[in-house]
């Protein structure tokens, strides 16, 4: 053989062998990929078909059913889909890809936001340590890019096979959301059970939904109820959305069904900016900003003990008569809800005549607080539509913090930094006339219809006090009350009187009010205002 030959086999069998490890590579790349492919297909099968057609027969979608009705058609990313707990710390190794929680980012609108879904297919949809880094992760980088942050909670609770790590892991999460409050809207919506140190976290965040009859919340359930106090309850009158949405505040909205639910989310982003260092966006509903309505001149009634419904003037002078209301069935002597004008995002807050006449109460002055509070964060200008008789008076309000609880509202709008508007529509009396957001808290601008009433007091009151002892001696007590009280109402509770102090700064045709709001409201666009330097005040809690 010649050298030549010697080098030309040499170099064959090189190649053969090139050939054989390529074809090795290719195989073991193959079974990579089939690896990957699997490894994912059994994070996405969650709990499997029977436990989905489970959480369908209790009228419940799935979480990933949820995910792709809340968010814009294929904008879904999902982060560690093959996340995996490290196991049990009593002995159980059973694990499982995803640890039953989704969690990602995608649109709405749009518009990125960050949400986790929590798979009660998988373990229960129970935290420990893997389902709460997967939450904390998305929660870190929706402050970090300045997004929304969105929980479709639907939860066992606690692992409590994980022992204390699970504890841990509830808190790493409760750290996260006070964080980031302020700085990014969080909504929970709660779409199945949520108790014990889960509810907590939910009630951090700015908005609660809850759908009726599948959701419930309570930190000890019924069983821990009857242990204790001996008394039989469901979970539904415990802590089910009926007795969250009109009871205890808790839940903000509640809505029939997931499909619904997810719905208002998508409605409730639309009216918020992503972040605190945005501004709200802006809709054209195409309603003309110098649109009037004369109905509005005859809204309050002339008998000043009549009642009205506020909303006919909140429907009236918002674009396109849309209005999103906040806890409509708790407090329902106030109104507080999102709406736009001249298509910018304006938070409402506004007494309810037809419902006690309007008074605050605690729960009114707890509800309308920290909606202004929420505005204020997030840059909304707030509108105050007023007809407040007083304070409720009565000792069951006195001995349930009624000072503590207006001092909130007080707090809340005099600390607003945000473009702040009131119209005075009828009654405007005494403390309650302060509280809400008047021209001596620092209101911007202040209008009155021509039948609100402004005075320390209201009439009957004001004149039994001041004319006291001429009723007592009087030949007809009730005939001298009822004049002094005309003449009171003609000298005192007219807007006119503090129009010429300067308290009020127009007196306005009622048919003219939704333009004079847009108008205000462009006006105060640039509005820019600084504090004194402080690490945070004391709120009245």
């Amino acid at each position: 053989m010649t050298q030549g030959q010697s080098v030309h086999c040499l170099r064959h069998g090189r190649c053969k062998k090139d050939i054989l490890k390529g074809i090795t590579m290719i195989f073991q790349y193959e079974t990579t990929l089939e690896t990957l492919e699997k490894m994912r297909a059994e994070s996405m099968a969650a709990g499997g078909e029977k436990k989905i057609e489970a959480q369908h027969r209790k009228g419940k979608l799935s979480a990933r059913e949820r995910i792709d009705l809340l968010l814009d058609d294929g904008s879904f990313e999902e982060f560690d889909v093959l996340k995996t707990g490290r196991g049990s710390a009593i002995g159980d190794e059973g694990v499982c890809p995803g640890d039953g929680v989704i969690a990602g980012h995608g649109n709405i609108d749009g518009r990125e936001v960050f949400l986790f879904s929590q798979d009660f297919t998988v373990i229960g949809g129970s935290l420990g340590e893997a389902h709460s880094q997967k939450i904390c992760k998305v929660m870190d980088l929706a402050v970090r890019v300045g997004a929304p942050i969105i929980g479709l909670n639907d939860s066992g609770g606690a692992r409590i096979q994980e022992g204390v790590d699970a504890l841990a892991a509830y808190g790493e999460i409760f750290h996260r959301n006070v964080r980031a409050s302020g700085v990014v809207p969080q909504i929970s919506c709660i779409m199945g059970p949520c108790a014990g140190g889960a509810v907590y976290s939910p009630s951090i965040t700015d908005f609660v939904f809850m759908v009726q009859e599948s959701s419930y919340m309570f930190v000890t359930g019924p069983s821990v109820v009857k242990t204790v106090t001996h008394q039989e309850i469901t979970s539904e009158e415990l802590g089910g959305a009926g007795v969250h949405a009109g009871k205890s505040g808790v839940a903000h909205f509640t809505v029939p069904n997931d499909i619904l639910c997810l719905r208002e989310i998508r409605r409730l982003i639309s009216y918020l900016p992503s972040n605190n260092r945005q501004q709200p966006p802006i809709l054209d509903l195409r309603d003309p900003p110098d649109r009037i309505d004369p109905a509005l001149d005859f809204l309050v009634p002339e008998n000043p003990n009549q009642t009205y419904d506020m909303n006919v003037l909140i429907y009236s002078i918002l674009d396109g008569a849309e209005f999103m209301e906040v806890q409509p069935g708790f407090a329902r002597n106030i109104i507080c809800g999102f709406g736009r004008l001249g298509g910018q995002t304006v938070g409402l807050v506004a007494n309810q005549p037809a419902v006690l006449a309007g008074v605050l109460d605690t729960e009114a002055s707890f509800k309308a607080g920290r909606f202004v509070r929420f505005c204020d964060s997030f840059n909304i200008p707030l509108i105050a539509l007023v007809d407040v008789p007083g304070f409720m008076p009565g000792p069951d309000q006195e001995h349930g913090g009624i000072i503590r609880h207006g001092a909130k509202l007080l707090y809340a709008f005099t600390e607003a930094t945000v473009p702040r508007i009131t119209v005075i529509v009828r009654k405007a009396y005494g403390g309650a006339y302060l509280v809400m957001n008047s021209k001596h808290i620092h209101c911007d601008v202040n209008y009155a219809w021509p039948t609100a009433e402004i005075a320390v007091m209201g009439p009957k009151g004001a004149s039994e006090v001041i004319y006291r002892r001429e009723i007592q001696v009087a030949e007809d007590p009730e005939a001298l009350l009822n004049e002094k009280m005309d003449h009171y109402r003609r000298t005192f509770a007219n807007p006119f009187l503090a129009a010429q102090r300067g308290y009020i700064d127009d007196v306005i045709f009622p048919r003219d009010t939704r333009q004079r709001l847009i108008r205000t409201l462009q006006v105060l666009d640039g509005k820019d205002v600084k504090g004194p330097h402080r690490k945070h005040g004391n709120i009245p809690l």
